[in-house]
């Protein structure tokens, strides 16, 4: 059989159900291999009953697994390539480690639809060459798939299909045409999002069952093939083709449209590129979305999308889809910005002889008001690459002359512009738009002039209409066309020789056209053009914008190859940053004790914030973690989860540090010969000393080696950095040093861990930090919050700084967190999660520790002075609702950005009510969040029915996020109860009743 399909260019694979045996003369000769009847947990009356007359194997017996074991190996030798394992976690992890790393060269594939999830996440390690997602299942609207291919993506995973698709449909007197469409949908988004397909025996001819014909003729092949309910055999061969192109290989699945929607995106990418998978939900609708919709949520700077056939598309295009269309498009990456372009030089100074010439060659046109820009365009504002840019203008000129504008765009590093013309909005006001391919910093600005033939072309206008003579109007307008078809050619050229010649009624139709208007906007030689100031953007990779923070301290888990074991439980949880405290030589002169003792044990070890010791500095690991090939592992391993790891840049030294010795004139000596340790009143800091940015011999080696340090993380994979305290050193180092790491390194992220007033935290964002923590902790009122968050919305604040919003940290453990148990913990990560685009914990908040030290917003028994063991779970604790709701916001964009929140009417002051959209409001969600966590909280709220344009009788269809239930909401007031005892909040996402 083997010899046979390798003829036919095929391999072949066998079932494995290894954790049972049929009774009979096996079983009883192996007495001690089996045990009982072959359970899977109690009957699900979904499911069919397990064989009767079957044993459970024992795999603490090592006989039967050398037979397995045996048995296996003889098939491969008899050239089996591989091998599907059924119930893959029946059987013991360490089994499927030890044969296929007896056996590397041999596939084997976990069947891994319909196991829970915590099943399908525990195959990770075992040696699986591939597993099995449940697309079959899959009816494109909501967003479980995807969160199954987060939890299988320690493996390519193949893609399986559904064979009673046609039976199904023919028993619903269904035309088979639909069947045919459907059957061609499942195939092509298989081989789009796949890295290899199951596809069962008769798919292609819409088989009942896999190994029945049809009808009343089982295993009648031929007469199937001859009256195939629909034909999809060309479709299934260009699939399978194209999948043995691609090969098998491990990939990332995303969703990058909002769930519920007929229009679905999904991101593919694996190590032979990336592509967008755009479908059709609909059979029989069509379908549109817009590629600026979706390029954000790649998380990858994505040039443009590139059909099989066809032009390429960009963010200004619209996609329309056909009923149950799939469209497979390759993702061309963009080139990075590496380097920014120098600033203008600044023009020259006017003497006072020339001032009167001088003003009469200004521009007589005013750009006012631009935005975005921040700080008369010296700053960048921040945006998302992938995202498509409004520019808007005000202009203003004396007299009633018509303007022209035109918005000119670049990156930093090219030297060409791009121009685009702007269109008035009404009031003196203009817009243009561009889009951000690239990573890195982008400039614009704006030129307008004075448009001369619309202004004489308005004016004619008017004065025949009051019926003036128009003689010399019209011969003003042929020498106005004359001397401008001197600079041009061709049809305006010929139409200035025919208005010479023309008499009086057809000079004024020619110069009245609007073709004449269109030839004239063409050939403007746009006199005297103002030119405005060149304002920036920085176009940062998603994860700037948004994402999910999990701190630890790694020594708490025995150091790197420790937090290697646990990052599945932190992925699943739905994190995608993972951020460590520093990680360097800890010193011991003044080592803190527990609780910031002054008088350590022998055996403390010490805050990581005293950094450096003989075992180095800033660039050096402290040694229990481990060496830095641990690290890497540690990062790889990281990254296989779906983790990025963040590091702590803490510009302070132990008295211990190497530079101390290297580099006195770095520091500041008192006149005692000794050095000022860190404080911040009340807290006193005798175990860190500070740098002296200004020293005598600081400027510029000090700058540098600082920067040196980041570069040398840089060199090892990292790209996040949380900055300690830096409203505390120099603004304009924060500015040179991200500056010059970006030049380098584009998509680097800076946190700013600024606790300060809150124009000084906004100048740290325009400086170029990504993210800064907020003041979130310690807002727990509802007016404190709707403010805050307002405040925080408005494009003034938004397009500069953008919070993260810890619940907690190693330093804070806040009142509402000490007294509000597990309630106040949920309400806490509800407020986190959903009004914030980035969020954070601590380790240690999701099992709800709080235990505070007395009479202060600290934790009793911190980690930062000393090694604390947590388990993964705890009775009580809230992992189950921390991971849902970061999987509600990884599939809805209304929550991908700070922008886009309304707060409603809540009848009720510990009830806050609001409402979260993307910027299509395609995905609107409706958000209520009880601020008791003591007592149950009931409101009467507003739907806003009309920011849809709906009467207050209007309905609005509801998806429970949290609970999985759907139903109606009818009329403007509805009525909540929220209970701590339970869950005191709600999400739903909502659209109109009967919306498509």
């Amino acid at each position: 059989l083997v010899a046979q399909a390798r003829g036919h260019g095929l391999e072949l694979y066998l079932d494995l159900l290894l954790d049972r045996m049929a009774e009979g003369d096996f079983a009883a000769r192996h007495p001690g291999w089996f045990s009982g009847a072959a359970s899977q947990g109690p009957p699900d009356p979904r499911q069919p009953l397990p064989d009767a007359g079957t044993l459970a194997a024992r795999w603490e017996d090592a006989g039967l697994r050398q037979d397995w074991r045996r048995r296996l190996e003889g098939f491969v030798a008899a050239g089996v390539a591989g091998f599907r394992a059924l119930h893959p976690t029946a059987v013991p992890a360490d089994f499927w480690r030890e044969v296929t790393a007896a056996l590397p060269a041999t596939n084997f594939l976990a069947w891994t639809p319909g196991l829970p999830a915590e099943a399908q996440a525990s195959l990770a390690g075992q040696g699986f060459a591939g597993c099995f997602n449940s697309l079959a299942w899959w009816d494109l609207r909501g967003d479980w798939l995807l969160e199954e291919a987060r939890r299988l993506a320690f493996a390519p995973t193949l893609a399986t299909l559904e064979p009673p698709f046609g039976a199904r449909l023919a028993a619903a007197q269904v035309d088979p045409r639909l069947a045919e469409r459907l059957g061609r949908r499942q195939l092509a988004l298989a081989a789009g999002v796949g890295a290899g397909l199951l596809l069962p025996m008769g798919f292609e001819y819409g088989a009942r069952r896999p190994l029945d014909a049809a009808r009343d003729r089982p295993g009648d092949w031929t007469w199937l093939r001859e009256n195939p309910f629909c034909d999809l055999s060309l479709a299934v061969r260009e699939a399978t083709a194209e999948q043995a192109r691609r090969g098998l290989l491990p990939a990332e699945l995303r969703l990058l449209s909002g769930p519920g929607n007929d229009a679905v995106a999904l991101w593919r990418r694996d190590a032979a590129g990336a592509r967008v998978v755009l479908a059709n939900a609909a059979l029989q609708t069509e379908a549109a979305l817009a590629v600026a919709a979706i390029l954000p949520a790649t998380g990858a700077p994505v040039a443009r999308l590139l059909p099989a056939a066809g032009a390429p598309l960009g963010p200004g295009d619209l996609v329309r889809l056909a009923p149950a269309e799939v469209r497979v498009l390759a993702a061309e990456p963009a080139r990075p910005v590496l380097a920014r372009a120098q600033p203008e030089p600044g023009k020259r100074g006017i003497t006072a002889g020339e001032t009167a010439i001088a003003a009469a060659a200004e521009p007589r046109i005013g750009i006012e008001a631009v935005t975005p820009a921040t700080g008369a365009g010296r700053f960048a504002v921040k945006r998302v690459v992938g995202e498509v840019v409004t520019v808007a203008c005000d202009l203003v000129c004396d007299g009633h002359d018509k303007l022209a504008a035109t918005l000119l765009w670049r990156a930093a590093d090219d030297e060409a512009w791009t121009e685009g013309r702007m269109v008035p909005l009404g009031n003196d006001r203009w817009s243009a738009s561009f889009p951000l391919q690239r990573l890195g910093r982008h400039q614009f600005c704006v030129v307008a002039w004075r448009d001369t033939f619309a202004s004489y072309r308005d004016e004619l206008e008017k004065k025949h209409a009051a019926g003036l003579d128009l003689t010399l109007e019209l011969e003003e307008g042929r020498l106005l066309l004359a001397r401008t078809a001197e600079r041009a050619a061709g049809a305006l050229a010929e139409l200035a020789a025919r208005l010479a010649a023309a008499g009086g009624a057809e000079r004024l139709h020619c110069l009245l056209a609007p073709e004449t208007a269109q030839l004239m906007a063409a050939a403007d030689p746009r006199p005297n053009p103002a030119r405005g100031a060149v304002a920036t953007v920085e176009a940062e990779r998603t994860a700037a914008a948004f994402s999910a923070w999990y701190e630890l301290f790694p020594r708490n888990l025995g150091g790197f190859r420790g937090v290697i074991e646990r990052l599945p439980q932190i992925s699943a949880m739905g994190f995608d940053v993972l951020y460590f405290p520093p990680i360097h030589p800890i010193g011991r002169t003044n080592r803190k004790g527990r609780n910031n003792s002054l008088e350590p044990a022998v055996d403390d070890p010490g805050s990581p914030y005293a950094i450096g010791s003989e075992a180095g500095g800033h660039d050096a690991l402290e040694p229990s973690l481990g060496t830095l090939e641990d690290f890497a592992a540690l990062r790889e391993a990281a990254a296989a989860q779906g983790l990025e790891l963040a590091l702590d840049f803490a510009i302070q030294c132990s008295p211990d540090h190497p530079w101390l010795k290297q580099h006195p004139e770095w520091f500041d000596w008192r006149p005692d010969g000794s050095l000022r340790y860190a404080e911040n009143p009340p807290k006193k800091y005798q175990d860190i000393v500070n740098v002296d940015f200004y020293g005598a011999g600081a400027v510029p080696s000090l700058w540098q080696a600082l920067r040196d340090v980041v570069r040398f993380w840089c060199g090892q994979g990292v790209r996040i950095f949380r900055v300690d305290n830096p409203h505390t050193k120099p603004l304009p180092f924060w500015e040179w040093l991200i500056a010059d790491i970006r030049a380098h390194h584009p998509d680097s992220i800076f946190l700013a861990e600024a606790f300060t007033r809150p124009k000084l935290m906004y100048r740290l964002g325009r400086l170029g930090f990504s993210q800064s923590y907020s003041y979130f902790t310690w807002r727990n009122t509802k007016a404190e919050l709707v403010a805050y968050l307002e405040e925080l919305a408005t494009p003034a604040v938004a397009d500069i700084y953008r919070p993260n919003f810890f619940v907690n940290t190693p330093d804070i453990n806040p009142p509402f967190l000490q007294t509000g148990g597990r309630a106040g913990h949920l309400i806490r990560a509800a407020l986190a999660a959903t009004t914030g685009a980035c969020w954070g914990v601590f380790q240690g908040f999701e099992l709800c520790d709080a235990t505070p030290l007395p009479g202060r917003e600290e934790y009793l028994d911190s980690d930062k002075y000393e090694i604390r063991q947590r388990p993964a779970r705890r009775a009580g604790d809230i992992v189950a609702e921390i991971t849902r709701l970061n999987a509600i916001r990884r599939a809805n964009p209304a929550l991908h950005r700070q922008t886009g929140i309304a707060f409603h009417h809540a009848f009720n002051d510990q009830v806050l009510w609001l409402r979260r959209q993307d910027a299509t409001r395609d995905n609107v969600l409706l958000i209520a969040i009880s601020l008791d966590p003591h007592q149950p909280q009931q409101a009467a709220v507003e739907l806003p029915l009309w920011e849809w344009g709906l009467p207050d009788s209007a309905a609005l269809e509801a998806e429970d996020l949290m609970r999985d239930q759907r139903f109606t909401w009818r009329g403007k007031q509805q009525w909540l109860r929220l209970d701590p005892a339970g869950l005191p909040f709600g999400i739903w996402r909502v659209r109109p009743a009967g919306a498509a």
